[in-house]
């Protein structure tokens, strides 16, 4: 395949999170016995308490079925934890645990390598370019 210069953005960026996922599971994640979608879920819920199932499932773009699925075994695990009840509504805001903050962070090294190693082609100021560009365009 030729260099990309024409394909359609969301296809790179299709791809290049292809690679990405299936790089960040193999070496940090399933180690620490987490799937990507529990990651992402909890790398939210670090920045975001108290999100519902609902804004998660929007968040990540999955069907609020999945996400509870998602939820119930970080739940199980004691990673997560949402309220039995509350008193207004029907969302139950779900937060990280102590336990589920400190196996996030023993993820962070192997995920930062794995990103490395994705962009090891690019020069230090490729890098720092396309993350800002990535950050600029996700927001």
């Amino acid at each position: 395949m030729g260099g990309g210069h024409d394909e359609p953005l969301g296809y790179l960026m299709h791809r290049v999170a292809s690679v990405l996922r299936a790089e960040v599971s193999a070496t940090a994640l399933e180690p620490a016995g987490l799937s990507f979608p529990q990651y992402i879920c909890m790398r939210i819920l670090s920045r975001f308490p108290d999100r519902s199932n609902a804004e998660l499932a929007r968040d990540t773009g999955v069907s609020p079925q999945a996400m509870n699925m998602v939820l119930r075994s970080l739940e199980e695990r004691g990673l997560v934890t949402r309220p039995d009840t509350v008193a207004a509504g029907r969302s139950l805001p779900a937060k990280l645990t102590r336990a589920g903050a400190k196996l996030l962070d023993s993820t962070e090294t192997g995920v930062r390598a794995a990103e490395q190693r994705l962009m090891a082609g690019l020069s230090t100021e490729q890098r720092r370019e396309f993350r800002s560009i990535l950050a600029a365009l996700g927001t």
